[in-house]
């Protein structure tokens, strides 16, 4: 990912002689015309920010609108940016600010947009912070909406907090934000509390185009489309003459930038006719404060470029870009780039959570390139393929996976106990396991609390094994992990009450269903738990890939 010295030089000059004769509106209607705007600004950031560190300035902004630019940077810069967020949190211990949630919110942004995983920064989990409630909540309104942004950026599962005095849900700060919206429609940063100033009870453009793009995930919620076509309407009333906004009474690009994020978030068109005043979109808007090096002014009479409102317009129109070329928005990162570990990080990797069982060990890859013609298509297939290289799981002689079928309790025994490096005993622990093939595995599984009996001294080895008991026996592995899998009744609650049949699960299962959907091993985007049902071969591969990466043990 090398640029060409002489091209970028070109493409610059090229750039900026067609800026200077394009006529206003023509970025909202011309992709070439938005893709060299988008270029010329991706050079200025990288020469204005030569060595990105973390902070708000010349940091996570710069990252993010360069890796959703699409355009090549070296890979050094991300490397490098990512080599001094991991020194900043270590020398932090993990802890970026007493007050000022949005910090985490931040961080976890830049990283994910370059395709590293927040949960496990030097060691740290930067997204646990956010299941503070109260203390994420404690600056504003930004605390929530910034929160959401973050946890949404990669489908990050919402992180319990022992220390939490109150314990946040991704519901918690979605009614939030929906309580602190103002009779006009929009929000503002201390708007609808009993602290806010008389001139913050009338909605703020920057702050309302943030709450758009924090809500735009969760349109399917009645209450949450509502408050969102509440506030458009307001902010098309609040639009200017030029197509821009203004805040305080001040015109300028980031109240615009944040208005156009969340219009884009949306999946709405900047040349959406309730945000074209006399022909002028806000995009067009935006370029009006451009300087000539592909940077951004504050002011549109303000000298010169400032770098905090460049960076805002620089991601604003790559957000406009993405929209317009139908690629995921400037948030919703699961097509992220992704850099590759340094030799460092790499020798991090595998090495286990603290509080690990010592027995418990990395399994290497042996057989890589493992691919099997039934699962290529299949949703499961990257997980299928990474336990298959480890030999965690195999194929059938035919070279199928047969990925529905169903797994019996001693097959599941023995993946599990394969997954996590554990051998196999020499003592049966069961009658009716005495010389089976896979009585040392489930030996094993009984040996480490992974896996019990049925009664009267038998496991019923081929007995079909459900959802809620894969669930339950994934849990007690991640327990040996160092993971604390523990769940009080509120969070059990929190976890299950959204599923339409949580009541059929068992008593005994919830605990262990609410902690696979809270860590990400279990996908918390189906409808339905369905406990009962036999689990397949393809989801198993699925908790057994997503339990290893949780405890760094890939």
């Amino acid at each position: 990912m090398k640029h060409c010295k002489k091209r970028i030089i070109a493409l610059l000059l090229v750039t900026a002689m067609m800026l200077c004769c394009l006529p206003a509106g023509i970025f909202a209607a011309d992709n070439a015309d938005l893709q060299k705007a988008v270029a010329l600004s991706a050079a200025y950031m990288q020469k204005a920010v030569k060595d990105p560190q973390p902070g708000t300035v010349g940091g996570e902004w710069a990252i993010l609108g360069l890796a959703r630019s699409g355009i090549d940077v070296p890979e050094e810069y991300y490397q490098d940016y990512y080599s001094a967020v991991e020194e900043y949190v270590s020398a932090a211990k993990g802890v970026l600010h007493e007050k000022k949630y949005t910090e985490y919110s931040r961080m976890v942004i830049g990283v994910s947009a370059i395709g590293k995983d927040a949960r496990n920064v030097a060691g740290y989990d930067l997204t646990k912070a956010l299941g503070d409630y109260d203390k994420t909540i404690w600056q504003g309104l930004n605390g929530p909406i910034w929160a959401l942004i973050a946890l949404d950026s990669r489908n990050y599962p919402m992180p319990v907090n022992p220390e939490a005095k109150t314990q946040a849900t991704r519901q918690m700060y979605i009614d939030c934000i929906l309580s602190r919206q103002l009779p006009d429609g929009g929000w503002s940063l201390t708007g609808g509390t009993d602290s806010a100033a008389a001139g913050d009870q009338i909605s703020d453009p920057d702050i309302t185009g943030m709450a758009l793009q924090a809500l735009s995930k969760y349109m399917d919620q009645p209450a949450v489309a509502k408050a969102v076509d509440e506030a458009l309407h307001c902010m098309s009333k609040r639009q200017n003459a030029d197509g821009g906004y203004g805040t305080w009474g001040v015109n300028n690009c980031e109240s615009a930038v944040q208005i156009l994020v969340g219009l884009c978030e949306l999946g709405i068109s900047p040349d959406d006719p309730r945000f074209v005043k006399n022909g002028h979109s806000v995009l067009d808007n935006i370029f009006s404060y451009r300087t000539a090096a592909g940077g951004f002014r504050h002011t549109a009479d303000g000298s010169g470029n400032n770098q905090m409102t460049a960076e805002q317009g620089f991601y604003g129109i790559v957000a406009a870009l993405r929209l317009q070329e139908g690629k995921n928005s400037l948030y919703s990162m699961s097509d992220c780039i992704r850099i590759a570990d340094t030799e460092e990080q790499q020798a991090a990797r595998g090495t286990g959570l603290p509080g690990k069982d010592p027995a418990l060990q990395s399994v290497p890859i042996t057989s890589p390139g493992t691919t099997f013609e039934d699962a290529e298509l299949h949703d499961n297939v990257a997980a299928i393929e990474a336990m298959a290289a480890r030999g965690i799981l195999t194929g059938y002689p035919d070279g199928t996976f047969r990925p529905e079928r169903t797994l019996t309790r001693a097959e599941f025994c023995a993946m599990v106990t394969a997954a996590l490096g554990l051998s196999a005993e020499s003592e049966n622990a069961f009658d009716d396991t005495q010389g089976h093939w896979a009585s040392g595995r489930i030996a094993a599984a009984y040996r480490y609390g992974i896996a019990a009996g049925t009664g009267g001294g038998k496991f019923n080895p081929g007995g079909t094994i459900t959802k809620q008991e894969a669930a339950t026996m994934v849990a007690a592995a991640a327990k040996l992990c160092g993971m604390d899998i523990e769940r009080d009744a509120v969070q059990i609650r929190d976890a299950l009450a959204s599923f339409g049949d949580y009541t059929q699960s068992a008593q005994w299962a919830r605990k262990y269903l609410a902690f696979c959907y809270n860590s990400g091993i279990l996908d918390d985007s189906a409808l339905n738990i369905e406990p009962l049902k036999a689990v397949t071969r393809a989801e198993v591969a699925q908790m057994l890939f997503n339990l290893l990466s949780e405890a760094n043990l890939l």
